[in-house]
């Protein structure tokens, strides 16, 4: 058994223990209006694109308007050009968007001789051999068998060289033209779809992306067609080639809408194993006065059932309790819509929570959903007050207040004191305590509307509650007395009515600190005023040694060249030795030359200055040592 028939085996075996997926030919997608209208836009602008290829995927879609045909053709011969393309390939695109725009103009001629010599000798792979192919059916050049026998073995030969996907793919358009010439590429079909990448579980495409994965698709339903043989890949293969298709719809290019939309029409017209959509018509949230669940059913490309479906039913369980809220109750089509189907729960009196939607229209279509009941929250008292820090909760004098009033008083808290407030939140249709996902307290300065929230937590009664201690809580103000506005804020991903009440506004005092003190004066003076202005610093200067230590120091390097002139001049200095040669005059007056340099460099010039000239100084010199030298060894030699 090869490894494509395990697969299937295996999955048989699973479904017969009882592991029956949640999906069952069902995906949660399909192409909406809203894709439509953006794929038109991108064939829109593939009409005024520069790229072959754009214009020949967009002529295939698109009807060109009557006013641009001529300037449009003029375009494509020179678009075709100016191409970087392989010939075979760009003659295709010419040929083909010619064709489809109805231009009037002849092909050029070394076009035409190329495309009907073209199969007349061996291609070099699957991809010229497909491109030449199609570009003569184009011009209308007529294949008896016997080319097409030719073809085949041709396509044979190079498939035996070249397997890849992208070759398996081309060999797959082109054989399911040749007939039983072409028969012998259906053995390689399995080959190329166990290749398939499985991703989450949930979508099969092959290493390429889109367009390899349309093409492989696309190519090998038409052999298994033209070849009256099963399909290529099984129900639950489809789903997850259309979940991959339809992940895919955000594609931008022409020639990607166009390969994305084939492989979608192609998928949906498999009638024994296409998927279909089965998805909520909404948000998936019921509310509570009118808990009407409505499913979209349609195809993959959005379109009503052909035919229709003869029964929906649906189970509707909840998610916490896994009790049945309703079981086997059958949608109701809409007048209006063929593609939706309804049901209204409130005879079953659904609670406010989260429930599994079991759709199930026949065996082989069936989707598991999530939807969540809302309800209603109601306040059914809210306490606030300010008491002393030390003092106990029941011992603070309260105000209580309606929802959605306002305390009329203006509440005082200073750091000696807390803030307190505790409130009931009840279910509106049972009247019974309700815990939120969001209970918040938000208290906002009214001047700098600067914003502080704290969690209010219940408490054993399942009351909200919340306590501030004004003093303790100095630095989460920032120490910033004023007036402040308080809000309760209640949210629940379950709530219908999630509301931010304004509740009352208090005036707090903090005592500051030093340095909020000081903190506050600066920015009570130099708030409304300009900052100093940054201006850059350079390092200052050492200081230099006196003018006494300077000139010391000087003298004492000037020194040994004085010592050495007057013992010059004392001991008298002998030049009759002095050799008379050029490299004796030139070892001297390098040397002079280099003690210049250096004096000079001492007074203007920098290091690189200095080793620029050295270099050559110091060379000139050397040669001219050696070479006196050299001279007195030999005189001391012959003496």
């Amino acid at each position: 058994m090869n490894l494509f028939g395990l697969i299937t085996l295996v999955s048989l075996i699973g479904t017969s223990l009882g592991a029956v997926p949640t999906t069952q030919r069902t995906v949660a997608a399909h192409l909406t209006a809203q894709d439509q209208e953006r794929f038109a836009k991108v064939y829109s602008e593939g009409l005024k694109s520069s790229d072959l290829q754009s214009l020949f995927f967009t002529s295939s879609n698109v009807k060109l308007p009557a006013n641009d045909v001529v300037g449009t053709c003029k375009r494509l011969l020179a678009l075709h050009a100016e191409s970087k393309l392989n010939d075979f390939e760009k003659n295709f695109y010419l040929i083909g968007a010619s064709k489809n725009f109805g231009c009037k103009e002849a092909l050029p001629a070394k076009v035409e001789t190329a495309v009907k010599a073209s199969l007349a000798k061996d291609a070099s792979s699957t991809q010229e051999l497909y491109f030449n192919f199609h570009s003569a059916k184009l011009v209308g050049v007529k294949l008896d068998e016997k080319t097409r026998t030719a073809l085949g073995k041709n396509l044979q030969s190079l498939v035996k060289k070249d397997d890849s996907l992208n070759s398996l793919g081309h060999t797959f358009a082109v054989a399911s033209e040749l007939g039983p010439a072409g028969a012998f590429a259906y053995d390689r079909i399995e080959e190329a779809f166990v290749q398939a990448d499985e991703v989450d579980g949930k979508m099969l495409q092959f290493e390429g992306g889109l367009s390899i994965t349309a093409l492989i698709v696309n190519s090998g339903f038409k052999l298994a067609t033209s070849l009256n043989k099963p399909a290529p890949i099984n129900a639950e293969q489809a789903v997850k080639f259309a979940a991959y298709f339809l992940s895919r719809v955000s594609v931008q290019t022409p020639k990607g809408v166009s390969l994305l939309m084939d492989a979608l029409n192609l998928l949906a017209s498999q009638k024994s194993i296409a998927p279909i959509c089965v998805r909520l018509a909404n948000n998936g949230q019921l509310l509570p006065e009118s808990p009407v669940l409505t499913v979209k059913v349609c195809d993959l490309l959005g379109k009503p059932m052909s035919p229709a479906l003869a029964a929906l039913s649906t189970t509707v369980t909840s998610r916490p309790s896994n009790e049945a809220l309703v079981s086997k109750v059958n949608l109701v089509p809409s007048k209006d819509d063929a593609t939706l189907y309804s049901y209204n729960l409130k005879a079953a009196s659904p609670q406010r929570g989260q429930f599994l939607v079991d759709i199930e229209a026949a065996p082989a279509y069936r989707q598991l959903l999530r939807v969540s009941v809302l309800g209603k929250v109601r306040v059914s008292s809210l306490e606030i007050g300010v008491g002393d820090t030390d003092s106990t909760s029941a011992s603070v004098k309260r105000h209580t207040v309606a929802h959605p009033g306002k305390i009329s008083t203006l509440l005082n808290a200073d750091s000696q004191q807390k803030v307190i407030l505790k409130t009931v939140l009840v279910d509106e249709t049972s009247g019974k305590p309700i815990a939120v996902h969001q209970a918040f307290v938000l208290l906002r300065n009214k001047e700098s509307r600067h914003e502080i929230i704290f969690v209010a937590e219940t408490d054993s009664s399942k009351a909200y509650k919340f306590e501030m201690d004004v003093g303790a809580r100095a630095a989460d103000f920032d120490h910033k007395s004023g007036l402040y506005e308080l809000h309760l804020i209640v949210g629940d991903a379950l709530l219908a009515n999630s509301f931010q009440w304004h509740v009352a506004d208090v005036e707090l005092k903090f005592a500051l600190t030093d340095a909020a003190t000081k903190e506050s004066s600066n920015v009570g003076v130099n708030s409304r005023q300009p900052l100093p202005e940054i201006v850059h610093q350079f390092r200052a200067p050492e200081k230099r040694p006196a003018r006494f230590v300077s000139d010391l120091f000087t003298g004492l390097c000037v020194a040994p060249l004085v010592i050495l002139f007057f013992l010059w001049a004392k001991l008298g200095v002998n030049v009759q030795n002095f050799p008379l040669s050029l490299g004796a005059l030139g070892f001297h007056v390098g040397l002079g030359a280099i003690l210049t340099l250096f004096g000079v460099f001492w007074l203007r010039l920098n290091m690189f200055e200095t080793m620029r000239y050295l270099i050559p100084l110091a060379l000139f010199t050397f040669f001219c040592g050696n070479r006196m030298l050299r001279k007195i060894a030999r005189g001391g030699s012959e003496k």
